[in-house]
């Protein structure tokens, strides 16, 4: 039995099929790239986010904070540095008070007069206690100071340590008592006008009248001869009345060293009373 009509519809459904199948599954291939590139597009932005939100609840991801001004070491401000004129006094000022207390405590087994002997003593103690204060300061400003004199103040001990008796009272007296201390008093005179560290001024006007004590001592002494007396009375007469080494009034009624009253005669022993110890003790 034949069904012409029905051959017929299947045939041209056929060919429709094969028609629409390319079509059918190009429009599956855009679906599917389209839907690809949306979920792309949604797991990018939340990884995004989820780096975003995690960096800033993690202090360890940040970076390091940045400086603010006013804050840190190298706004910090720095002691000032030390002048050359500064240190060199201070360099000077140890080495010739580290000789004279070598100096000193050779006099104390070398001298043969008690006087000698007392006045190498008082000096020993004073400067040993001046130069503990120079070398604190000197650490304190950042100077290392050597732990005695330079080799040309200890060829000057080694001479004076060959004398002997009378000899080494005279030589000590002359040397280390009046020529020593005057070079020591000029120096600090100039560098109290000079220096610029406050505190190195401070201990040079602590330390200046007991050198000046010094100096006025020695030169009462029979070994630092006439000279070293001539010599006192010119700097008494260039540093004019009242501006005298300290203790140099302690001479009494009619001595020629009482002018810091600003009188000669009896008046001028009251002074005694006044006298600045040596290195302010």
């Amino acid at each position: 039995m034949n069904f012409p009509h029905v051959s017929s519809r299947l045939v041209r459904h056929a060919r429709l099929s094969r028609a629409r199948w390319p079509l059918l599954v190009l429009a599956g291939l855009l679906a599917a790239s389209a839907g690809s590139s949306t979920w792309a597009q949604s797991s990018g932005s939340g990884s995004a986010g989820s780096m975003g939100s995690g960096s800033g609840s993690s202090p360890s991801s940040q970076g390091a904070p940045v400086a603010q001004p006013g804050t840190g070491t190298r706004n910090t401000p720095e002691k000032p540095r030390l002048v050359r004129a500064d240190r060199k006094f201070i360099e000077e000022a140890a080495a010739s008070g580290q000789m004279e207390v070598q100096a000193a405590q050779l006099a104390s087994t070398r001298a043969s007069d008690k006087a000698v002997k007392d006045f190498a003593a008082t000096l020993a103690d004073h400067h040993a206690s001046a130069n503990s204060e120079l070398m604190q300061l000197a650490a304190s400003l950042g100077i290392e100071l050597p732990p005695g004199p330079p080799r040309a103040m200890r060829n000057e001990l080694e001479k004076l340590a060959k004398r002997t008796g009378t000899e080494f009272d005279r030589e000590y007296v002359k040397e280390i008592g009046v020529k020593e201390h005057e070079r020591d008093i000029k120096r600090f005179q100039k560098a109290s006008k000079e220096v610029k560290d406050p505190q190195l001024k401070a201990w040079i006007d602590k330390t200046l009248p007991g050198l000046q004590a010094h100096l006025a001592a020695a030169q009462k002494l029979p070994q630092a001869g006439s000279e070293a007396a001539a010599s006192t009375k010119a700097q008494q007469q260039r540093m004019g009345a009242g501006t005298e080494p300290s203790g140099s009034g302690r001479t009494g009624a009619g001595g020629s060293s009482g002018t810091s009253s600003g009188s000669g005669g009896a008046g001028s022993g009251s002074s005694g009373g006044n006298t600045t110890a040596p290195y302010g003790r």
